[in-house]
């Protein structure tokens, strides 16, 4: 059995994990810390049928697992994995400490420093479909943001093949409230985001802009330049990304189509529409999937990807999962086929 300790754990990334591996047949829970409610029990925080009891994280036994998923803010996630990493245990971090190759970089859109620089080239972009060979022979993996999820896999089968006219797009997408996480804010009470469908941090302004050209500027072998637009929808989870795009030359749908089922063929979660159907968000939630639908507009190669997934799950917690079985050498489907 592959013992695992969850940092973090009563935040919606870890409740969801918790629920993931709880029903992983090789897995075992050997603890659970929470920050802000240690000395109670998951049951107390959450209503759920478990009464798994939350530590600190500076008492988890490290020397006790073999796996350590970190579920904390970013910046908080810091020491955790440098102590964890130097106790020799496979670290699987869900914040953003560890995705930004470079440090400065990090530093300027994150504004706090990076306490931890020399573990950055170790760390692996927790993306199978692009990193798997490399998250395989890692113990340090930097799970992806949600958004770049779907924005760095509705893109990568044109990039792979050199099909994009410049390397540019547009992404306008869209997340449930439980992406800004579960502290309470006042933009994310429910009479603010109920009825209500608001557009934020617009331009070149958001936190994961950085990670997305970061991996797409390697898969292109140019600088690639995303304008991201991200909107908050009043519902509880679930990303939809429309990808606006020019190709070199012309495509149909039907070419499109087939592109992507080409490059997706073999991968568990990646699903594929057929030509005049849509992705949308009930293809997705509650599923570690990611669903893609491809429209050619027009002769002058622009065309539109849309590609959805679960924000908790494949952009979160399902991912991390996925990793875990890959480093692990198990079925790296198990515990993720709901």
């Amino acid at each position: 059995m592959i013992k695992v300790g969850i940092m973090g754990a009563t935040g919606y990334t870890g409740l969801e994990l918790i629920k993931i591996l709880k029903r992983h047949r090789q897995v075992t829970l050997s603890w659970l810390t929470s920050e802000n409610s240690a000395g109670q029990t998951l049951a107390d925080v959450f209503a759920c049928p478990w009464d798994d009891p939350l530590i600190t994280s500076e008492t988890a036994p490290l020397d006790d697992v073999d796996v350590v998923f970190l579920a904390l803010p970013h910046g908080a996630s810091i020491p955790a994995v440098k102590r964890a990493y130097e106790a020799g245990v496979k670290v699987i971090d869900l914040s953003a400490d560890f995705r930004l190759h470079d440090a400065a970089v990090y530093e300027k859109w994150y504004k706090t420093t990076h306490t931890a620089p020399e573990l950055l080239p170790i760390a692996v972009y927790g993306l199978p479909e692009l990193h798997r060979s490399r998250i395989r022979e890692t113990r340090l993996i930097a799970g992806p943001g949600c958004y770049p999820t779907s924005v760095i896999l509705g893109l990568y089968p044109l990039l792979r093949h050199g099909l994009m006219a410049e390397p540019y797009a547009i992404a306008d997408s869209k997340s449930g409230v439980s992406g800004a996480g579960r502290k309470a804010t006042l933009g994310n009470s429910f009479v603010e985001v109920n009825d209500n469908f608001s557009p934020y941090n617009i331009g070149h302004v958001h936190r994961h802009v950085p990670e997305m050209e970061q991996e797409l500027s390697a898969v292109s072998g140019a600088p690639f330049t995303i304008t991201f637009t991200p909107h908050l929808l009043p519902i509880n989870q679930g990303i939809l990304s429309t990808l606006y795009v020019r190709l070199k030359d012309p495509l149909t749908t039907d070419d499109l189509n087939s592109l992507y089922r080409e490059v997706w063929t073999g991968e568990p979660f990646m699903h594929v529409l057929p030509p005049g159907k849509l992705a949308t968000l009930r293809h997705v939630v509650n599923t570690n999937r990611v669903t893609f639908s491809t429209t050619a507009i027009d002769q002058r190669g622009n065309a539109i990807i849309v590609v959805t997934l679960d924000n908790l799950i494949k952009g979160a917690s399902g991912a991390a999962v996925q990793c875990m079985n890959i480093i692990c050498d198990v079925d790296e489907t198990e515990g993720l086929l709901f």
